[in-house]
C-alpha cells in the first residue's frame, strides 16, 4: 500500500520533527554532563559548520555573549569542559514546545529551566526562553541558530541532600 502525496508530506513532517527533537534532546544530555569526558566532536556536530550560538537579553548576552562557526561553539564549550569539571550537578527540563518545519528547515521553542550546583558548590536556578532554527546538512538536522535568552535566574542554596523523603509513614499500611 502506497501513501498518498498529502500522507507522505505529513509523515516527512513528523519525522523532521522527531529529528529535531532528538538533536536537541541529545544537546542537553551532553550539556548535563559536560566534562572531561563529554564527547565534544559529537556535541559540535549537532550544529550546522555556520551555526550561530548566542545568549540573548542583558543578563545572558554579558554572560555568555555569542559564537559563529562550529569551531568556535566546540570551543565554547571546551571551556566548561576542562578539569575539574565546571558543573558538579547540571540538569535542564524543556517545557513548551513547539516545532515548526518547513522543508529543510525547522524552527523551535523551549522554555527551559536549568538547575545547577557547580564545582565550587554554589547552586543556581535559572529558566530562559530557546529559539532555535535547525537545518538539514549532510543530511542530518542540525541547530543552525541556537538563542537562549533568561527568563530569570537566582542562586539557591543547593538541590540534593541526604535527607529522608517526606513519605506516608509505611507502619500504618
Amino acid at each position: 500500500m502506497s501513501l498518498s502525496p498529502t500522507d507522505e508530506l505529513r509523515l516527512r513532517r513528523f519525522e523532521s520533527e522527531h529529528a529535531v527533537r532528538a538533536c536537541m534532546n541529545r544537546y542537553m544530555v551532553l550539556c548535563d554532563a559536560l566534562d572531561e569526558h563529554t564527547p565534544l566532536d559529537e556535541l559540535a556536530a549537532l550544529f550546522t559548520t555556520d551555526a550561530v550560538w548566542e545568549g540573548k537579553g542583558a543578563r545572558y548576552a554579558k554572560s555568555f555573549g555569542g559564537y559563529r562557526g562550529r569551531t568556535a561553539i566546540a570551543a565554547m564549550f571546551a571551556g566548561y569542559m576542562q578539569p575539574p569539571a565546571h558543573f558538579a550537578l547540571n540538569v535542564h527540563f524543556l517545557t513548551s514546545e513547539l516545532i515548526e518545519v518547513d522543508g529543510e528547515t525547522a524552527t523551535g521553542r523551549w522554555v527551559m529551566l536549568q538547575t545547577s550546583t557547580f564545582v565550587s558548590g554554589a547552586s543556581h536556578l535559572n529558566a530562559a526562553q530557546l529559539n532555535v532554527r535547525f537545518a538539514v546538512e549532510d543530511g542530518q538536522w542540525r541547530m543552525a541558530h541556537f538563542t537562549t535568552e533568561n527568563l530569570f535566574g537566582r542562586p539557591v542554596s543547593g538541590w540534593n541532600s541526604d535527607a529522608p523523603l517526606p513519605v506516608p509513614d509505611r507502619q500504618a499500611q
